[in-house]
C-alpha cells in the first residue's frame, strides 16, 4: 500500500526540485531540453517575486514526489483572478497514485477560499491523452480556446536603444 502525500508550500531548498522535475515535464510532454541555468533562474524568480505565483511540493514520506507551480492572470470580464496550474510534474514511481489529484484539491481549496480568485485553468499538450484523461477526471473541461503564442529570444545583442544598422539609419 503506498502511503498519503503531504502538499506544502515550496520553499528555496526545492529549487534544485522544481528544476529538475521541470526539465524532466518538458522533455516527456514535448521531447524539448531546456537549459538548467535559465530554468534555475526561473524557478527562483517566482520566490523572488510572490506576485508571479508560488508553488506546491507533494512529498511522500518526506521525499518529494511531485510538484506545481501556480500563476494568476487579472480578467477584467470576471473582475478577478484565473488560477494557473502550470509546470505540472510527478516522478514516474509515484503516478497513478493519487499525487496530481492531492496537488490539484490543495490548490483547489485555496482558490475557492480567495473571494477575487474566478476559477482554474491550465493548458495540457495536444498529443498528452494520459495527462488529459487524468484533468478530466477531476472535472476540468476543455475551454474551446486555442494557445498562441509568439516567443522571444533573449539574444543581449537584439533589444530596444541598440538597433540595427537599418534603424540608426
Amino acid at each position: 500500500m503506498t502511503s498519503p502525500c503531504t502538499i506544502r508550500d515550496a520553499t528555496r531548498a526545492d529549487i534544485g526540485f522544481l528544476v529538475e522535475a521541470n526539465a524532466a515535464m518538458a522533455f516527456e510532454t514535448e521531447g524539448k531540453r531546456l537549459d538548467r541555468a535559465v530554468l534555475a533562474r526561473g524557478v527562483a524568480g517566482v520566490f523572488d517575486d510572490r506576485a508571479r505565483g508560488f508553488y506546491l511540493v507533494a512529498e511522500r514520506d518526506g521525499v518529494a514526489v511531485g510538484g506545481l507551480l501556480v500563476t494568476r492572470e487579472w480578467s477584467d470580464w470576471r473582475d478577478g483572478d484565473w488560477w494557473w496550474i502550470q509546470s505540472v510534474y510527478v516522478v514516474p514511481a509515484a503516478r497513478r497514485s493519487g499525487v496530481f489529484r492531492a496537488l490539484h484539491a490543495e490548490v483547489e481549496q485555496r482558490a475557492r477560499a480567495m473571494a477575487d480568485v474566478v476559477g482554474l485553468r491550465l493548458y495540457v499538450e495536444d498529443a498528452n491523452a494520459n495527462a488529459q484523461a487524468t484533468y478530466a477526471a477531476l472535472g476540468l473541461v476543455d475551454a474551446h480556446y486555442r494557445l498562441l503564442e509568439a516567443a522571444f529570444t533573449r539574444d543581449a545583442s537584439v533589444g530596444c536603444g541598440r538597433g540595427s544598422a537599418e534603424d540608426r539609419g
